[in-house]
């Protein structure tokens, strides 16, 4: 190997699917494939599927059942190497060929960023819901800044924050898991960052498009609460957006049923292991602009 091939960041790059996009996944994977400056160690999760006829350098871990998105993703983590890890879904691309080698100059120049979501938009006409910027005060969507949450469609990590993170949550299957690793992210004494300048594609898409859409966004964020916050802030936290889904869909008393029954769900079921975030963790998120109770 020479010394500029030495010199090039490694990076584990994990991609999810289900097999049921192969022509989007093979895009997804030549757009990694392309990225200049890094060098890939490239793993596909079939959730619940055989990888087959994947590109040449490319491995592939099946997975006899759809175990859910974050432990998808936990299972492909712990079968790559590299000093950074990206988090691809099957049906996103990276339209830059530096793009990795971007967000790796973002770290290299902010040491106290642990975690980065670029900007996504639809690759055929660059359409992008607003929930895509997360931030309360969404402004532009060109505008990076500190966030508090993530789109876990594409994510890229230092490896060792991720580790101290302790992974995506597997217990949530799917919904919120983001925040979660974006909020220990901060209890690590970092920041999890939007980077704006730094853009990646995704199809527009809606979130209801999930069958358990709404029982999973109540049970969850009832469990991210039980899981990571300091015992006085889980009701204050659980209550906040109880009322914030009150004045979105009261209009729904079908769609308030069913959240209601995942919301009781998340509090009568085992939420997995907990991680209490320290009061300093708190203070630096209200200070840096969101408190942890909404």
């Amino acid at each position: 190997m020479s010394a500029a091939e030495q010199d090039e960041p490694s990076v584990g790059v994990v991609v999810l699917t289900q097999g049921t996009r192969p022509d989007e996944l093979t895009t997804g994977i030549q757009s990694v494939q392309a990225q200049q400056g890094v060098i890939c160690d490239i793993v596909v999760v079939g959730n619940g599927w055989q990888p087959t006829g994947l590109p040449e350098g490319v491995r592939g871990l099946g997975l006899a059942e759809n175990v859910g998105i974050p432990a998808g993703r936990n299972r492909g983590a712990s079968s790559v190497t590299g000093t950074y890890i990206f988090f691809l879904d099957d049906d996103a691309t990276l339209p830059s060929t530096t793009f990795l080698r971007d967000a790796i100059s973002v770290f290299a120049a902010n040491p106290d960023i642990g975690l980065i979501q670029p900007r996504l938009e639809d690759a055929a006409d660059g359409r992008a819901p607003r929930r895509w910027i997360p931030r309360i005060r969404k402004g532009e969507r060109t505008h990076s800044s500190n966030i508090f949450s993530c789109l876990e469609a594409v994510i890229v990590m230092p490896r060792g924050v991720f580790d101290e993170c302790g992974g995506w949550g597997n217990e949530y299957f799917y919904a919120h898991e983001g925040i979660e690793l974006a909020w220990r992210v901060w209890d690590t004494g970092r920041r999890a960052w939007y980077a704006g300048d730094l853009v990646a594609n995704h199809p527009y898409v809606h979130p209801t498009r999930h069958d358990d859409y709404y029982r999973l966004n109540a049970r969850n964020r009832v469990w991210l609460a039980r899981r990571n916050l300091p015992l006085i802030l889980r009701p204050i936290y659980v209550l906040s957006w109880t009322g914030i889904t009150l004045l979105r869909w009261w209009r729904r008393p079908a769609v308030l049923l069913t959240w209601f029954g995942g919301w009781w769900e998340g509090w009568t079921t085992s939420p997995g292991p907990r991680s209490t975030m320290s009061w300093r963790t708190v203070v630096r998120m209200a200070r840096a602009g969101r408190p942890p109770v909404i």
